[in-house]
């Protein structure tokens, strides 16, 4: 395992701990604490704080050096806000500048995903769903969209894979993505942004039903809305 996978692993680690209140905000992150508990020396620690710190869950502090951030669910609020409505950007471009190919790559990839679901395999299907939104965010055409969809992404990545872990939230997750690729294909921009604020704010509730002592409670229900009028 090379030193950035490993940095990578711990950070996704710290990050998880975080996400279910396993490590309060305020808490410390001590480099030489943390390189004994991952049997690691300290240089993939000091990266995975610098990832931590990235995206917004850690801050350097003078004399304590990184501690855990308090992010309270008003701050979640906002940042879902973001990635609704640059999700939902993506879509509705996608819906016109995605060529046959792209289409047709969009859904093998997520007819690929149904397996997953099926086993159960919770972390290659965030890795899917990775690639499922990456390949919406290319598909819209536009890099500065895309590249900044990805931005945001990133600081909301352990919180949007926390939410795997309610029950039939795979499965719910597969049947929203269904229906965002099948308005893709019929090149329906309307419905196409509309499922994604739709999947986007069912991601919002997912992580709203995360028990913060470590488990998960069960997917809430999808709320549909009604596609915009053109």
């Amino acid at each position: 395992m090379t030193k950035i996978t490993k940095a990578f692993e711990i950070q996704k680690a710290i990050a998880d701990d975080i996400v279910h209140g396993r490590r309060a905000p305020g808490t410390a992150l001590d480099e030489t604490l943390l390189a004994h508990a991952f049997n690691v020396s300290r240089t993939p620690i000091r990266e995975a704080i610098r990832q931590l710190e990235m995206s917004g869950l850690v801050e350097a502090r003078p004399h304590r050096g990184a501690v855990v951030c308090d992010v309270p669910p008003g701050r979640l609020d906002d940042m879902f806000s973001v990635m609704r409505e640059l999700e939902a950007l993506c879509a509705r471009l996608a819906a016109a500048a995605m060529t046959a190919e792209e289409r047709a790559a969009l859904r093998a990839l997520h007819e690929a995903s149904a397996e997953l679901v099926r086993g159960e395999q919770r972390d290659a299907y965030v890795a899917a769903n990775d690639a499922f939104h990456d390949a919406v965010y290319d598909g819209s055409g536009n890099g500065f969209l895309a590249e900044t969809a990805r931005h945001v992404r990133f600081r909301l990545s352990p919180f949007r894979r926390a939410q795997f872990e309610g029950r039939s939230r795979l499965a719910r997750s597969f049947d929203e993505h269904e229906r965002i690729v099948a308005a893709l294909e019929r090149g329906d921009a309307v419905a196409a942004e509309a499922e994604m604020r739709v999947h986007l704010g069912v991601v919002r509730e997912s992580v709203d039903a995360i028990d913060r002592g470590g488990a998960a409670a069960t997917s809430p229900k999808p709320r549909r809305t009604r596609p915009a009028r053109a």
